[in-house]
């Protein structure tokens, strides 16, 4: 494709000009930044010839400054409104993939590019297993394909008009939400979150019902009234990655069927994605036994994510148990590691970096509408699955229900009793700065008697470090003076001065 036509060069240079922006930070993912010398020069190029024809209109001839952006913090999808601050930047163009997570305090504007797909062949996929089908068809598509869906729309009313079945096709279209965002200081929901704000198609052309909108990864559609979702079967366009499992997820009681671009084939077959669902539920009845929680921070970008995790922590201690915040970037089985206190931990982040496969971490990586279900004393998964944590907020489900009755543990194949420790061994009036040297003094004195803590799993971490095997180098506290030290080798590590030459 054409370099600039598949970069958006102009559109970028006149959405910047128009908004008087002066430092601008482009952000591009790991397998783009090869292309992003020459992004930059074109776009140079164009601000430049844009001012030149009306300097008078676009502010006089203020310079742009552009910063070029790698290695995120988080995941490549968000918008790194972090690494943009450092720079001071006014505005985040973003490159590639995207997740259209609503931004915080930068505005965005998303470049996703366009991926190659044949048109004649998805027509003949969607037509031939629509025909045998009796359900209508909705079609969902990967965003780097969103430039296409208009021909493949053109392309099936011709087909729909050419065929000589009698049988009328009917296909509905999801849009791409927004192209533009703004940030959180120039629109705001009831709730505090991000309105996407700029080119948006969230049009209610058929005049439908508000209530039947349906969003996810940066698509959204309507559905006319009296229509849900199990009537529809669901076509995607696109490759299998975590958009397409967000959507299996879901929607998991909707028939989906998947177009391969790449090979141009249909994938019918999409059981293997919904295995995640059992697997998903597996780790949330083994977070139920969990004593100590750590609540991952995984952006610091998408808007809502503060909130949310004072939500979580609010949810963890109404059931009795202890929590941790950690801040470690993008997780990794070492990382974690490091942290063997906790048996879970929630990710609070984007849809699409939420699911993180944690067969090699030491304890399970858990969302927060899972947490929800585990920490809820009483709630009953019904099958239905929440993953933009956005949707999450204010909800019903993090209302504890406060029960002292004993619990089923499919895991241990038994009742256990969740003991809140700081709620049942702390008085009431010691929850403040007491608290914490109280439950340190208890610590202390479980050290000298290895014995006490056999009998029961550690609920806080000092509790968890008063009881490991290692407690770190030996140190006599009997002993006044100071220990002997021995002196090692000299010198440099590629030839200490004891070695021979």
């Amino acid at each position: 494709m054409d370099f600039e036509s598949d970069y958006e060069i102009a559109r970028t240079a006149e959405f910047l000009l128009s908004r008087n922006f002066t430092r601008v930070a482009l952000q591009f993912p790991d397998e783009l930044l090869k292309d992003s010398t020459r992004v930059v020069r074109a776009l140079r190029d164009q601000l430049r010839s844009l001012r030149k024809c009306g300097a008078e209109q676009n502010g006089g001839n203020k310079d742009v400054r552009l910063f070029v952006m790698a290695d995120t913090t988080y995941g490549s999808c968000c918008v790194d409104e972090v690494g943009a601050l450092h720079v001071n930047a006014e505005c985040v163009v973003h490159y590639g993939h995207t997740c259209l997570s609503p931004t915080t305090t930068l505005p965005a504007f998303f470049v996703i590019g366009k991926a190659p797909v044949s048109i004649p062949n998805c027509i003949e996929s969607l037509s031939s297993y629509a025909l045998t089908n009796d359900k209508r068809i909705l079609v969902l598509y990967g965003l780097e394909y969103a430039y296409s869906i208009k021909h493949i729309r053109e392309a099936l009313v011709e087909a729909s008009k050419l065929s000589e079945s009698k049988s009328k096709l009917e296909v509905c279209f999801a849009d791409v939400s927004c192209s533009v965002m703004n940030s959180s200081d120039d629109h705001r929901s009831s709730t505090g979150l991000v309105e996407p704000a700029g080119v948006c198609t969230d049009d209610n052309t058929y005049g439908m019902a508000p209530d039947n909108r349906y969003k996810i990864g940066g698509l959204i559609w309507t559905l006319p009234e009296g229509h849900k979702m199990e009537d529809y079967l669901l076509f995607w366009i696109g490759s299998d990655n975590p958009e397409f499992a967000i959507v299996v997820l879901t929607f998991n009681c909707c028939d989906i069927v998947r177009y391969n671009p790449k090979e141009n084939r249909l994938v019918t077959d999409v059981s293997q994605q919904k295995r995640i669902l059992k697997r998903r539920y597996y780790l949330v009845e083994k977070a139920k036994d969990a004593n100590i929680v750590g609540i991952l921070v995984g952006t610091l970008g998408v808007a809502g994510y503060l909130h949310m995790i004072h939500q979580m922590k609010d949810l963890i201690t109404g059931a009795g148990k202890k929590v941790y915040t950690l801040v470690v970037g993008r997780p990794n089985p070492a990382k974690l590691a490091n942290f063997p206190e906790c048996d879970v931990f929630i990710y609070v982040s984007c849809a699409q970096t939420a699911l993180l496969d944690s067969k090699e971490y030491l304890a399970p990586v858990i969302t927060p509408f899972e947490a929800m279900l585990a920490f809820n004393r009483g709630s009953q998964w019904t099958g239905a699955y929440v993953m933009e944590f956005r949707d999450l907020i204010n909800s019903s489900l993090v209302e504890v229900k406060e029960s002292e009755e004993a619990r089923f543990s499919f895991l241990s194949g038994g009742y256990v009793e969740d003991v809140d420790l700081q709620g049942k061994e702390i008085d009431k009036e010691d929850k403040g700065t007491l608290a914490l040297a109280n439950a340190m003094e208890k610590v202390l004195q479980l050290r000298d008697n290895p014995n006490s803590l056999k009998k029961s799993r550690a609920r806080s971490g000092p509790e968890y470090f008063a009881a490991r095997s290692y407690q770190g180098l030996d140190m006599h506290y009997d002993n006044s003076l100071p220990e002997p030290y021995l002196v090692g080798r000299s010198g440099r590590a590629s030839g200490y001065e004891d070695e021979k030459k």
